[in-house]
């Protein structure tokens, strides 16, 4: 007799249209896959379930084992494999089951339902239900697996805050209003405000120019002459005078808005107090600004010379929001200090007071920008070549390494060079380390070629945490890692010929102390191809943007 768990085929059915509304053909499977799973689980342990797909296996393993979202032992990693694995909650090991395509060619209804071959309303539910029955176990395959350490044990839940917005506590590792609020999963619809929409204005008095003698301006003007000038001619809360008359009227005015006081603060905000505001959360350190604004807008500069970062999916998030703005330059930008960095300010003369609570309260979780110092490193460098360690060719590298580390303030202490043996390239690396070097710059040897043992003799003197390879052109062969507190770039033979190469992209950031992962280099491909210009620009070019 075919059972289910503890089981008939036909109970099982009926606890599956009780609990799901209907026979759900996916959940008859998942009860397959999740007998097998137990079967080659050991016997007593304590396991935890991820499912592939949101659909049916989640009510599956729900039924069928103690693992239930609620609970956190079952998880969604929406892939959208049909298959499930069970897992040890502590070590990971576990068995994953997915439906074989490969084993349905016999099982006709089973592989037009799993491949969608034929509409819902066509298939034969009652020949499916009972080719799933006659094929049993047999369709599945079972693979022993790790799951990724990451996963293993209990999830973090975040502590709870009160939403500033809506006034309700939800769970979250950072401050800032709800994501409902923020409009991210906004699955409500309100009559009086709709996200990414901004409130009406309010009523502003506007009188013509020649009535505007006495009154008071309710913001900034600015005067273009093209080629000259673009600034402000009037501020905030200037008082016209007859003098003004003339240059209003030069300036395309025919009327004014002027401020009686009548405008409430509780409901509406004016752009010159919405953009210090902004401001005060979105500067970390390194970064300052002038509090009053200009024509509605505060910049941003460089207080040191350094690194510029840029919390850029923050930033983005912050620009789907209704009636704000912030630009800044490409993040991992170098800048000295004084630089304009970015601006912001508020779309309307009257931001809503929702809309700025809004804004920042999505700001509340950490500031937009930084300059980070850039360290004056004392840099060693290892050039490796059998043909430079013989003389046979001069070492071109040292000149082009020194002349980019200096523009940086950075120091070359040391030099070595070594042939294209292993031992050599180890040794060498020691006697840097000797000198006192606190950056390694490791030239060549990177390649696929059989005399390249430069990541081999660098492994030997300690290398760890190295990545090889990076989406940028020139410099694929890059390398980077450290040897215990040492940073460690290895710069491939391609610098030798092309002007800036991604050691140009990366150097600074090694500077500036910052922790570069593969998904940052991934992330440097959009932009990582040089165009090797006939006059070189950089910085001042789309390589590295």
């Amino acid at each position: 007799m075919t059972t289910i768990g503890p089981h008939s085929y036909d109970e099982f059915l009926d606890i599956v249209r009780d609990f799901h509304g209907s026979v759900a053909p996916g959940i008859v499977a998942g009860g397959f896959m999740i007998d097998l799973a137990l079967e080659n689980l050991p016997e007593g342990e304590l396991f935890d379930a991820i499912s592939e797909t949101q659909s049916c296996l989640p009510d599956a393993i729900q039924l069928l084992t103690p693992c239930t979202i609620g609970n956190g032992w079952l998880r969604i990693i929406n892939i959208g494999r049909y298959a499930i694995t069970l897992f040890e909650k502590y070590t990971g090991a576990g068995v994953r089951v997915s439906l074989d395509l490969h084993q349905l060619d016999g099982w006709s209804e089973v592989k037009a339902w799993y491949m969608k071959l034929r509409p819902k309303h066509q298939q034969d539910t009652e020949l499916l239900l009972a080719q799933f029955r006659e094929a049993g176990p047999e369709i599945y395959t079972v693979e022993h697996v790790h799951v990724n350490p990451q996963l293993l044990g209990k999830q973090k839940k975040g502590r709870i805050v009160l939403c500033p917005l809506c006034g309700e506590p939800f769970r979250s590792d950072r401050e800032g209003a709800c994501a409902f609020c923020l409009g991210d999963k906004k699955y409500l619809v309100s009559d009086d405000h709709t996200p990414g929409i901004q409130e009406a204005m309010p009523a502003l008095k506007r009188v013509p120019v020649d009535e505007a003698v006495g009154r008071v301006l309710m913001h900034d003007m600015t005067r273009i002459i093209p080629g000259r000038e673009k600034g402000p001619a009037f501020r905030r809360h200037d008082i016209v005078t007859s003098s003004d008359i003339a240059i209003l009227k030069q300036m395309g005015k025919g009327h004014v808005f002027v401020d009686d006081g009548e405008i409430s603060d509780e409901e509406w905000i004016h752009e010159d107090d919405v953009a210090p505001a902004l401001a005060t959360v979105m500067a970390g350190e390194g970064v300052a600004f002038d509090e009053r604004p200009v024509e509605g807008k505060i910049t941003f500069r460089a207080a040191i010379t350094g690194l510029f970062t840029v919390d850029r999916l923050l930033l983005e998030r912050f620009n789907m929001l209704p009636g704000v703005m912030c630009a800044s330059r490409c993040s991992y930008s170098t800048v000295q200090e004084g630089e304009h960095l970015a601006a912001t300010r508020a779309i309307p003369l009257y931001l809503a007071v929702q809309d700025f609570r809004r804004a920042t309260a999505l700001l509340g979780g950490g500031p937009l920008f930084h300059v980070l110092p850039l360290q004056r490193a004392r840099v060693g460098i290892l050039v490796t070549g059998t043909e430079v360690a013989q003389g046979l060719v001069e070492d071109t590298f040292t000149p082009i390494i020194t002349k980019k580390i200096g523009a940086f303030h950075s120091e070359v202490i040391k030099r070595v060079v070594v042939p294209d043996v292993r031992e050599a390239v180890s040794e060498g690396v020691k006697k840097l380390i000797d000198a006192g070097s606190n950056l390694i710059v490791a030239t060549g040897g990177l390649s696929v070629d059989p005399d390249d043992v430069t990541i081999d003799g660098l492994l030997d003197a300690g290398l760890t945490d190295f990545l090889h390879g990076a989406p940028i052109l020139s410099g694929a062969m890059t390398l980077l890692g450290r040897i215990a507190d040492i940073r460690v770039i290895g710069v491939p033979a391609g610098a030798l010929f092309f002007e800036t190469t991604s050691f140009d992209l990366l150097l600074p950031r090694v500077l500036a102390n910052i922790d570069i992962t593969r998904k940052d280099l991934a992330r440097m491909a959009h932009g990582g191809y040089c165009l090797n210009c006939k006059v070189c620009t950089f910085p001042c070019c789309p390589f590295g943007k």
